[in-house]
């Protein structure tokens, strides 16, 4: 299946890496495109309608103001569609996109490494075996209704960042006490890691992982106990809260 992207911005850079496969790629900086198309060993092309004629699966990685713009230059010529446009719902990606096939998913950065997130939510139309198998080289596929995209997105797609928070004060408090904070980043990162496989293997469990953890009236437990009081828990829901209040 050939695969080609209308964009080469972050995202899409991150998904053609994960993938592995050659792309053929179109951007509004020309440069772009090619270094993306040279990394990934595909092509750049110079407009979108090339993009279209010459793939299986155009994936919209543009701007999502852009919308219309690029539908005029694509919808006659494509055969299939798949869009990582935050915010734009299935049922517009259907009017931009009348008899052709689109799909809507929302991926996150970690696909560049193949250990990525990509939800999707269907219309008219579900995803065939071959591109859910290509998309799947990038990390885990999961459906979701469309209703619970704007939720997904928020701790899937917004979640690393979020994550790169938590590094970022973990490890400064630690240099308040004298470790390095470049070494606490590390330890802070390979103990998240490590966190992640744990609770895969332990089926989510979150509540055991935190009753091993943090033993009656130990450390851990007074750290939690920190944790509530001043207010994680809040702060983690008020975030996703924003985040799906300014899409929907």
């Amino acid at each position: 299946m050939q695969l080609g992207l209308i964009g080469a911005g972050n995202m899409a850079s991150a998904l053609a890496r994960g993938i592995g496969e050659p792309v053929v790629v179109a951007d509004v900086d020309p440069q772009k495109a090619e270094r993306l198309a040279a990394a990934c060993g595909g092509r750049a092309v110079e407009t979108n309608a090339e993009v279209a004629e010459q793939s299986d699966v155009v994936l919209l990685c543009h701007k999502p103001a852009q919308l219309d713009e690029v539908a005029a230059e694509v919808a006659p010529r494509a055969s299939a569609v798949a869009s990582v446009l935050a915010g734009v719902k299935v049922a517009q990606l259907e009017a931009a996109y009348p008899d052709r096939p689109v799909h809507r998913f929302i991926p996150n950065l970690p696909v560049e490494f193949g250990v990525g997130v990509l939800c999707y939510a269907t219309g008219r139309w579900t995803p065939d075996e071959a591109l859910l198998e290509l998309l799947g080289r990038a990390g885990l596929v999961a459906p979701v209704e469309e209703a619970e995209i704007e939720p997904a997105m928020a701790v899937m797609s917004c979640g690393p960042a979020f994550f790169a928070l938590v590094v970022e004060a973990l490890a400064q408090a630690a240099d308040r006490h004298g470790l390095d904070e470049e070494l606490g980043k590390q330890l802070v990162v390979e103990t998240m890691a490590g966190t992640a496989t744990w609770l895969r293997s332990y089926d989510f469990d979150t509540a055991q992982l935190r009753r091993r953890v943090a033993t009656p009236g130990g450390l851990t437990e007074r750290g939690l106990n920190t944790l509530e009081r001043e207010g994680l828990p809040r702060a983690l829901s008020a975030a996703v809260d924003e985040v799906v209040e300014a899409v929907r």
